[in-house]
């Protein structure tokens, strides 16, 4: 079978983008694997895919495997690479796109200066939400990682997310820390791990340890649960720079109720096809 693919990424945080086959052909999950693998595939974070839309009022539905295959809510950098292509697709200029997804709908917005915003949804701290196992909602939480007790905030913005403050993410232990919290007991399905610096009220640095990937060069649903623990813990502003070592996203929340947008580049790398 021929997969026709999009290559494209937001900050390096990279992504095959590909039209649904026959729901029972869509690539197995060790097959994903495999073609995520930089070195003897096409390699990319997470594949995305287009499914037709399942509302009237919808663009499309897209689908979302990380890079071991297992299949994911939402992706925020992903939301805003498939908005840029269905957008091209239908000749839309700057006027709101509707997507759905796993995690809910998704409203995007190509911007005249070529960067895309996407509504991440509302973030969610309750516990069973994340899911995340606690006695009741908490703004911070102590989790014991081999006996290291380390301090952290978890919210869903449609996937989940633990949140760590540090002094500088220069020296944060992401490598050792972030698979730890990943796959800790009190996080039933997993979790995207954070580790964050606040520069100051409207900017932060970010490193982000994703789950079923590793560090990534960027991450949109990462950089909003970031800001909207920051923003619970107050520490941030309503518009607040994330910068990640691919560049430079824009987060802003309202709070309480309102939805959480998300602002950042998006580039088309090449189009290919593999044979499967």
């Amino acid at each position: 079978m021929r997969l026709d693919f999009t290559k494209m990424h937001g900050l390096g945080n990279d992504f095959i983008v590909f039209d649904a086959p026959q729901p029972d052909a869509i690539p197995t999950p060790a097959r994903i694997a495999a073609l995520a693998d930089r070195h003897t595939g096409i390699g990319f974070d997470q594949a995305l895919v287009l499914e037709p839309p399942r509302r009237a009022d919808t663009a499309v539905y897209y689908r979302i495997f990380n890079a071991d295959g297992s299949e994911v809510e939402q992706c925020g950098n992903g939301a805003r690479c498939v908005a840029a292509l269905v957008a091209q697709r239908l000749g839309a200029g700057p006027d709101e796109l509707l997507m759905d997804s796993p995690a809910g709908l998704v409203r995007a917005r190509s911007r005249a200066d070529g960067e895309v915003s996407v509504a991440m949804g509302v973030p969610n701290f309750t516990p069973a939400s994340v899911p995340f196992v606690a006695d009741s909602t908490a703004d911070a939480y102590l989790l014991d990682v081999n006996g290291e007790l380390l301090e952290i905030g978890a919210v869903s913005i449609g996937n989940p997310h633990a949140v760590l403050r540090v002094d500088t993410v220069a020296s944060a232990p992401v490598d050792r820390l972030g698979p730890q919290v990943e796959n800790h007991r009190r996080f039933p399905r997993r979790t995207n791990v954070e580790f964050l610096e606040v520069v100051s009220r409207g900017q932060v640095r970010l490193r982000v340890y994703e789950r079923g990937v590793g560090e990534t060069q960027a991450c949109g649903t990462g950089a909003c649960g970031a800001v909207a623990v920051g923003r619970r813990r107050g520490w941030l502003d309503e518009l607040v720079y994330v910068d990640l070592p691919g560049g430079r996203l824009t987060v802003e929340w309202r709070g309480d109720a309102e939805p959480i947008w998300l602002t950042g580049p998006t580039a088309t790398v090449f189009e290919g096809h593999v044979e499967l």
